[in-house]
């Protein structure tokens, strides 16, 4: 338990400096709405697959579980590192009917997690899109939380819509904005209304929040129009409330021109620098069947490959040179990905 606790914690630190070399800027928001002690389940959009958990949980100061689509768990190796992380398989129709069956194992699992006062992160949409607005959410979420109340008669789960809002997904370097929203209080639900209106009251309140904790554009016959004028003014999408305000009363700036990218030389010779890195991940990018998973991947390859190398190439240095040449090397290399990451402009898409 302790070693779990301890690689767990080193994971979460890893990637909350790695993030940093992902985005040029993480805001954090409602982060005091986030109880120190107590069951809460994490209701978040998912408009970037697996990157939106880890910044959800690397950002958060209490130990998460997370509930992920069962196609991710396909490779034994893959299913027990991820379950050495609290990430657990849900499964939908789309995996086989058959598979459906699996789920009342994983709830039980949850209920016993929220009955430990621990925390679990969920995604009410069902499934990930890249749209930017709030889909209709599924009841999946209501029964897991209701099902522990049912079990649990002394239990409280605060229930806290997370909206995560990213500036240009699939880009590098992206801004990218976490805003944790006011706990529900799910047994007042719960114990004051039945059980069909009680889902409905909590699946309401969640979308409410959701709406204006993330840009929601309301999809209608003016979505495409309204996302188009944002992105031509380049806004800062993950300004959330501003840009909402825009979208409500359907005033928007005029039209400009994307910020130039003067360091893009730099990132070149980062790009020469990891060339082999590189060819892996292109490599790798053909077989992505979803524009959701491209930032996935790319996190995913370049986070172990490129620090691997660099060290690889400074102890190539360290052989034929001083080995202070090899430290200087190494700080350098770090220092320019850090640089260009957040100094390069992060404009909204064309």
């Amino acid at each position: 338990m302790i070693l779990k606790k301890i690689w767990y914690n080193s994971v979460k630190l890893f990637l909350r400096i790695s993030l940093n070399f992902y985005a040029k800027e993480i805001k954090i928001i409602g982060r005091k709405n986030i109880p120190k002690k107590g069951a809460i389940l994490f209701a978040i959009n998912h408009p970037n697959a697996l990157m939106d958990p880890l910044f959800v949980t690397t950002f958060n100061p209490r130990e998460n579980h997370f509930l992920v689509r069962a196609d991710v768990f396909k490779k034994p190796l893959i299913k027990k590192a991820l379950a050495s992380l609290n990430l657990m398989p849900i499964y939908r129709i789309r995996d086989g009917r058959k598979q459906l069956s699996n789920n009342e194992e994983i709830f039980n699992k949850c209920f016993n997690i929220l009955a430990k006062e621990q925390t679990l992160i969920i995604f009410p949409q069902g499934g990930h899109s890249r749209d930017r607005n709030i889909k209709p959410l599924s009841k999946g979420f209501t029964r897991i939380v209701f099902g522990a109340l049912e079990q649990n008669k002394n239990l409280d789960v605060s229930v806290i819509p997370t909206g995560i809002t990213y500036q240009n997904s699939s880009t590098y370097p992206s801004k990218v904005c976490v805003q944790f929203g006011e706990p529900i209080n799910s047994r007042n639900i719960y114990d004051n209304n039945e059980k069909a209106k009680a889902i409905n009251i909590l699946k309401e309140q969640v979308s409410h929040q959701l709406k204006k904790l993330t840009v929601h554009i309301p999809d209608d016959e003016k979505y495409k129009e309204t996302l188009q004028k944002l992105n031509a003014a380049n806004v800062d999408f993950t300004d959330v409330e501003s840009v909402n305000k825009m979208i409500q009363k359907q005033v928007f700036p005029k039209p400009i021109n994307k910020k130039q990218n003067y360091l893009k030389p730099l990132f070149y010779l980062i790009l020469a620098n990891s060339i082999i890195p590189y060819f892996i991940w292109k490599k790798f990018s053909k077989n992505i069947g979803e524009i959701e998973f491209v930032d996935t991947l790319k996190y995913g390859i370049n986070v172990i490959t490129i620090p691997l190398f660099y060290i690889l190439q400074a102890f190539v240095i360290s052989y034929f040179t001083p080995s202070k040449y090899a430290v200087i090397y190494l700080f350098i290399s770090v220092l320019i990905v850090y640089g260009y990451t957040k100094l390069a402009p992060a404009n909204a898409e064309k």
